[in-house]
């Protein structure tokens, strides 16, 4: 394999619900969407997961371009490997920008696996033909908005409800959902919003018998996070704190975590999320499929990745209609009744991309090419 050009665009896609978390609330994606191509023509789709600021991770897309047309794609253009999991290793003099490294590293997968005439799922090592899927619901205006978008995910099928919580969007509200909904596989998400200070809070949740808590503690920490699971019976899920599968390894063997959330911009492409994947299979740590407002693009490497083995509980890979009035793929992704996402067998992320429609949505262009 060797990349010819890297293509960037930014499209501008509107939520049709605003998704707000302890970081803020969002209402509009900014995407950067990748196309790497070869000389004749051969090419691949990725998309970067950095949001609009540095809220979620030290990334945003607008770092995210300009580190890509500035260091990694020059380190990328031109250079021949022999697959698309060797990629990353022609960026790692660049430290960190793992969402943007992805964001390349992903369209190569997708190119790879076009060449090759199989469906990405397959060529990653895929094991199951069909995934579990949950939903994530952000924080609301009022505990009544948050009950029937419950009950709106449950008809759908979703086999797991996540929801976001803070300071002072906590126990109460998770005490009344679960009055209201006894029975539901409930999770929440804490983004980093709390401290260990606040144990005995975080404690009360035990009683409302949930799947686990993700991330209650600082972005980077393990060892509070240890001392916390050890405070408390709910399994703590990390997220942010895992950024490739050394750190899995060692929030194993602290005791951070029970489960953790794997993200491919987090962990910086599909070749690092196998290894998290497969340190967590060894240390009997369950993965599931973390989201992060992607398109549909996006959604599709999510949905390869989440057929690994280790993939065991429910991801927040779900519709495109529960996001987007139209996706950029085709068709868009769609869930069964039975709360499960079926995947396609079409050569590399297995849709089609909508490119009028991507057209149409770019606010802004650059093509990068290799020298000489």
């Amino acid at each position: 394999m060797k990349i010819d050009s890297i293509e960037l665009r930014e499209i501008r896609l509107p939520l049709v619900h605003f998704f707000e978390t302890s970081f803020g609330r969002t209402t509009q994606r900014r995407i950067m969407l990748v196309r790497a191509c070869e000389a004749d023509g051969a090419e691949g789709w990725g998309e970067c997961t950095a949001g609009e600021g540095p809220f979620y991770s030290e990334e945003w897309i607008d770092g995210a371009w300009s580190v890509i047309e500035q260091f990694l794609a020059p380190m990328v253009l031109g250079r021949e490997v022999e697959s698309a999991a060797q990629v990353c290793a022609l960026m790692k003099r660049v430290r960190g920008h793992r969402m943007a490294k992805a964001a390349i590293e992903t369209a190569c997968w997708d190119l790879e696996a076009k060449r090759l005439g199989v469906p990405l799922w397959r060529h990653l090592g895929g094991v199951r033909r069909e995934i579990p899927c949950g939903v994530s619901i952000g924080i609301q205006e009022r505990i009544e908005d948050l009950f029937a978008k419950v009950e709106e995910e449950l008809a759908a099928g979703y086999q797991r409800i996540k929801i976001k919580i803070k300071p002072g969007w906590d126990v109460e509200t998770v005490a009344r959902l679960r009055e209201r909904f006894p029975d539901i596989r409930l999770m929440v998400d804490a983004n980093s919003a709390y401290t260990l200070a606040d144990a005995p809070l975080l404690r009360a949740l035990d009683q409302h018998r949930l799947m686990m808590i993700e991330q209650p503690l600082a972005y980077d920490d393990m060892f509070d996070h240890a001392r916390l699971q050890a405070q408390i019976e709910t399994p703590i899920c990390l997220d942010e704190s895992i950024r490739s599968s050394e750190d899995a390894r060692k929030a194993i063997e602290l005791g951070a975590c029970r489960i953790i959330n794997l993200k491919l911009g987090r962990v910086g492409g599909h070749a690092e999320a196998k290894k998290v994947e497969q340190a967590c299979r060894e240390g009997n740590v369950p993965v599931w499929c973390g989201g992060m407002l992607e398109s549909g693009i996006g959604r599709a490497h999510n949905i390869a990745m989440a057929t690994l083995e280790g993939f065991t509980l429910p991801g927040d890979v779900s519709a495109s209609e529960r996001y987007w009035e139209e996706d950029i793929i085709d068709p868009p992704v769609e869930v069964t009744s039975c709360g499960t996402i079926v995947v396609r067998d079409d050569p590399g992320i297995g849709y089609e991309i909508k490119r009028s429609r991507i057209e149409r949505l770019t606010v802004r262009r650059a093509i990068l090419r290799a020298e000489g």
